[in-house]
């Protein structure tokens, strides 16, 4: 006898569909990697061109997604979900039939505007429909398993369509699953609003998207130009500045998009430093370890993706074991310790050579996921547990502003030391695997900094005092 009640299944149902979303969302960054070097040969693009395949999406994503929590908020969030769905669908279907590789990075920029609304209103549903304590956190850890498990297993769908149809298929598949999210979530899904709703921050839209863009640009074009030409130097230049007057304008406004005194709270600034941390590291790396398995070693992208299965089952383990866990494992615990072994991943990753196997890399993948899986689970509810309720779109959206900053910057940043014609097979694959190594080293001390940070920001004391502070408004 079936005794699950109505409430019950229609939060269970929420909860599989926002979930959804979220798999389409990340494996729309993890999917693509593996089928890049074909975009490349089929529309004739270089690696600038395909690495805005990538930075195009994240791009997007990662600066619209604030503003796209604050229209949430006022218009109602299963409004704002469904609007991001159509976008992201019919965007979907633009970048399967893109004939050039101009318009499949326009396309894919617009994927990012219906991602980041989906992504502004997936945590604040949950949030609304989960508000028990442990049903909540189970929900944000089935949330955090699938943003880990769907980048982990991207590239072995992407590998597997690429392979037996096109690469044209990784977005097609977007179709029939957008649609029936469509169909799902008026029934699925209640309409919630913000009590008292921010006003849209058009300044800081606009000067956060030109400063990251002007600095991504900068960044990808860099190796080509050098560092000291006048076109790289203007542009970081110009990103400082349109950065530093972002940061102006937030202070001053009374409802920003980005209220900074939200990072006074300790909790929440160690959950924004680890979720750019592991982005910026192991999840930007996925793009150039994918480039080096189809380049160099000359594995078909089935085969390339079949690499990170191993991966992709260790993420789901010991993500289920930590939601299982709850409060037994600190959140200092779980961040600091699961990003400290994504770095030692990352640096067992520096074995690899020209004639190595593909199981060469097996050791620091698994060491990696492992620490993915510990820091996923834990960061949502680190980010939203640390501000008040009424605050959680917010949290969410910054938490994901932070992410696809993430990947994005570390993308254009590893490709500073990694040679274009190498990664794409036309030059040196000796030259491309000294870029890699030495963008394998700069990831690892870069995620384990973000452990130092989020070891002293989380620290006990400071855990019990960023749930406190959830109550207090941000100044």
């Amino acid at each position: 006898m079936n005794t699950t009640s109505p409430a019950a299944a229609r939060k269970g149902g929420t909860l599989a569909l926002v979930c959804l979303a979220t798999a389409m969302l990340m494996l729309d960054i993890a999917v693509v990697n593996t089928a890049l070097p074909h975009i490349a040969s089929d529309l004739d693009a270089g690696l600038s061109g395909v690495q805005w395949v990538v930075d195009a999406y994240t791009l997007a994503l990662a600066t619209v997604v604030l503003s796209a929590g604050s229209l949430a908020d006022r218009f109602g969030r299963r409004r704002l979900f469904m609007l991001g769905m159509d976008v992201f669908t019919a965007s979907s279907l633009a970048c399967a039939v893109a004939g050039d590789i101009a318009v499949l990075d326009g396309a894919r920029a617009v994927q990012g505007i219906g991602a980041a609304l989906l992504f502004a209103t997936s945590l604040a549903i949950l949030a609304d429909t989960f508000r028990d304590g442990a049903e909540r956190a189970q929900a944000f850890a089935a949330y955090g398993a699938t943003i880990g498990a769907s980048f982990a297993l991207g590239p072995a769908v992407g590998g597997a369509l690429t392979s037996g149809i096109s690469w044209r298929a990784v977005f097609y598949l977007n179709l029939p699953l957008g649609l029936a999210a469509l169909a799902l979530t008026p029934r699925l899904v209640r309409e919630s609003r913000a009590l008292a709703s921010r006003r849209l921050d058009v300044a800081g839209q606009l000067l956060l998207a030109s400063g990251l863009f002007a600095l991504v640009l900068s960044l990808l074009r860099a190796r080509a130009d050098g560092w000291g030409s006048v076109r790289i130097v203007g542009g970081l230049a110009a990103s400082a500045i349109l950065l530093v007057a972002f940061a102006a304008v937030e202070r001053r406004l009374r409802q920003p998009m980005l209220p900074l005194g939200l990072f006074r709270r300790p909790a929440f600034a160690g959950a924004q430093i680890a979720a750019f941390a592991i982005s910026a590291s192991f999840f930007a790396l996925f793009f150039y370890i994918t480039l080096y398995l189809q380049e160099v070693l000359h594995l078909s992208p089935f085969e390339a993706g079949l690499v990170y299965v191993p991966g992709t089952v260790v993420i789901a383990i010991v993500s289920a074991a930590t939601g299982m866990a709850g409060g037994r494992i600190s959140a200092r615990a779980a961040i600091a310790g699961g990003l400290l072994l994504v770095a030692a991943g990352l640096a067992l990753m520096t074995v690899v050579g020209e004639g190595s196997s593909w199981t060469a890399l097996l050791p620091g993948e698994i060491v990696a996921c492992i620490g993915t899986g510990l820091v996923n689970p834990t960061l949502a509810n680190v980010a939203l547990g640390s501000v008040s309720p009424d605050q959680s779109g917010l949290a969410a959206g910054v938490n994901d502003a932070f992410r696809q900053a993430g990947v994005t910057l570390g993308v254009a940043a590893f490709g500073t030391v990694i040679p274009a014609a190498s990664a794409l097979g036309h030059g040196d694959p000796g030259a491309y695997v000294d870029g890699l190594h030495n963008a394998l080293i700069a990831g690892a001390a870069l995620v384990a900094l973000g452990a130092l940070g989020c070891a002293a920001l989380l620290g006990p004391t400071r855990e019990r005092a960023g749930a406190e502070a959830g109550a207090v408004e941000a100044a």
